[in-house]
């Protein structure tokens, strides 16, 4: 379900469960965390097949095992960690939609690129979820004010209002142009001396206010609420959609 390709200095992670929209499952991450560590080149390039970069948790998991969200959510944190601490540059194509989780992903990478009408947030307190796994990362993107109102108001928006928010750093008109310029930001990265580039992540890491020690609490605050009354209540609402 995790795809990875290496091409002229560029490595692709590309997710691959299309007929989910991308939807995350536990093994999923456990392999896209690997891939991370993994992976060799200039720059990363990370995306979705399909019209969708990812739609989130696969949350019908949870229906018959509740260790699941748990699960979901410490891989989720797992691979934002591990995308932070690359020293090569990660340029993410948010084309369609990035959801939740999703979403969350995009606090890892360096260059967010995305297109007008793809639907990007973090829709989950109304399913009794804490969406706080996200709060260091994204407010380090969009300022405080703009993470306070996304996180607490669990709204969807439009590429073209996450580009004003600080979410996205380019947005393009249709998926596919998304893609292509994803492709040109990794393209002229790789292009870059690698040292210089390494070097240059390396200080970027050490300005970024977000850090190891707020994303674990951030963790830990998301973590307990899981399997709380309120969840058990609120949760199902996800399987009796589908």
């Amino acid at each position: 379900m995790v795809r990875t390709s290496t091409e002229n200095g560029v490595a692709t992670i590309t997710l691959a469960r299309a007929e989910k929209r991308n939807a995350c499952t536990p093994a999923m991450l456990v392999d896209l965390e690997a891939a991370i560590r993994g992976v060799c080149g200039r720059v990363l390039v990370l995306t979705g097949d399909g019209d969708v970069f990812c739609s989130g948790f696969d949350l019908t998991l949870c229906k018959d095992d509740d260790r699941v969200l748990g699960q979901l959510l410490g891989g989720l944190s797992a691979c934002v960690r591990a995308l932070r601490a690359m020293d090569m540059p990660v340029v993410v194509s948010a084309h369609g939609a990035a959801i939740a989780g999703g979403c969350a992903l995009l606090g890892g990478c360096d260059v967010v690129v995305t297109n007008s009408d793809a639907k990007l947030g973090y829709p989950v307190l109304p399913l009794g979820i804490s969406p706080a796994v996200s709060a260091p990362t994204l407010a380090s993107l969009t300022g405080h004010g703009h993470a306070r109102a996304l996180l607490l108001g669990a709204r969807v928006i439009s590429g073209t209002e996450a580009l004003r928010m600080g979410l996205a750093h380019a947005c393009e008109p249709t998926v596919l142009a998304c893609r292509e310029r994803a492709a040109v930001f990794a393209a002229a990265l790789a292009a870059k001396p690698p040292h210089a580039l390494a070097a240059t992540k390396a200080w970027l890491r050490e300005l970024d206010p977000a850090t190891d020690a707020q994303v674990m609490a951030a963790l830990a605050a998301s973590m307990s609420v899981v399997n709380s009354e309120e969840q058990r209540a609120l949760l199902p609402a996800v399987w009796a959609r589908g």
